[in-house]
């Protein structure tokens, strides 16, 4: 038998649904961490993340069960679309917006690889994300979602419109903005983030 990890994403949902726990295992394991990520630049709360993202693979599993899954192979959209549901759900029953923002024991540019920095290089990278971040949190809800779908969660712009169900030239739009945007901020400000 093919080992799970060489197999694509269709083969694997489809041995999960004859009965092969170790397929969605694999499936989890080649996504969580973009799809937690995804959950966490939304909410910005360590916890609520954890507990959509526990939802998320819940949602998941039923849906791959009952046989709800007709993605033709694109698992990781159509799983992200799940998430961005369940966030959407959460704020309308809390009736709030997400507010909170990284904690120190998680942050979502965690991801991001490091590679061997020394002291003064860790310093400099540090500082750039950290002005990242405080861009992406200054942009308007939808120009923010969208760059961190197509960055964060490496969605293409058609996967993007169709999980937020707006349409491809919006979802352009959106991200064309969010960028004129944290590009202003730049310019009109004393930070740098070229190398």
């Amino acid at each position: 038998m093919t080992k799970l990890t060489v197999m694509d994403d269709k083969d694997l949902v489809r041995l999960y649904q004859n009965g092969n726990q170790e397929a969605i295992t694999e499936l989890v394991n080649r996504y969580k961490q973009r799809i937690f990520s995804t959950i966490y630049f939304l909410v910005k709360n360590q916890e609520m993340a954890e507990d959509l993202f526990q939802e998320t693979f819940i949602k998941i599993i039923t849906s791959l069960r009952k046989n709800h899954y007709s993605e033709q192979g694109k698992f990781l959209p159509w799983a992200l679309r799940i998430a961005h549901n369940l966030v959407i759900d959460h704020f309308r029953k809390e009736k709030l917006m997400p507010l909170q923002h990284d904690s120190e024991e998680y942050s979502v540019f965690d991801v991001i690889p490091a590679n061997s920095r020394n002291a003064a290089d860790q310093m400099i990278y540090d500082e750039k994300i950290a002005t990242v971040r405080s861009l992406l949190d200054k942009l308007p809800h939808e120009q923010r979602e969208v760059v961190i779908l197509r960055h964060y969660a490496g969605l293409s712009f058609k996967e993007i419109s169709k999980m937020l169900d707006i349409n491809i030239n919006t979802a352009l739009g959106r991200m064309h903005y969010a960028i004129l945007k944290m590009r202003e901020m730049v310019e009109g400000s004393p930070i740098s983030l070229k190398d």
